[in-house]
């Protein structure tokens, strides 16, 4: 074995040069049998998709005479795919003077109310919020 210049080789290297294993390859899958490649593929393309509404949402909506155009509904996407990037998993979205409680993760919003429907405008259990 060659030391040059200061760099010298790591246990598990010597161990892979007298065992016959190579322990430089890096992980290529998970335990699960996916490549890294495969689980951002589908991590960006869950994030990509328009979101959801949970029954609780879409009851919400309903019964506060909500209706989203299509911008609205185009913000409230991007606005979500905004949190998500940031790392925020539960997030109160802004669109105009509606706003979307939104688990990133999920893509789901979980509940929707106007200006009118919130009497204190106290928001809980967020770590984040997204003015879209």
């Amino acid at each position: 074995m060659n030391v040059i210049k200061n760099q010298f080789p790591s246990i598990e290297q010597v161990a892979g040069q007298y065992l016959g294993q190579n322990t430089n390859k890096p992980k290529t899958v998970n335990e699960n049998g996916q490549s890294f490649s495969d689980i951002f593929k589908t991590k960006q393309l869950e994030a990509e998709s328009p979101v959801r509404f949970s029954k609780h949402a879409a009851n919400r909506l309903s019964d506060r005479h909500i209706e989203l155009s299509q911008g609205q509904l185009g913000r409230l996407n991007a606005g979500t795919q905004k949190a998500f990037e940031k790392g925020i998993n539960e997030s109160l979205v802004l669109v105009d003077e509606l706003a979307f409680i939104v688990n990133t993760r999920n893509n789901t919003v979980i509940t929707a109310m106007d200006q009118n429907s919130s009497d204190e405008n106290v928001f809980t259990n967020i770590d984040g919020a997204v003015i879209a």
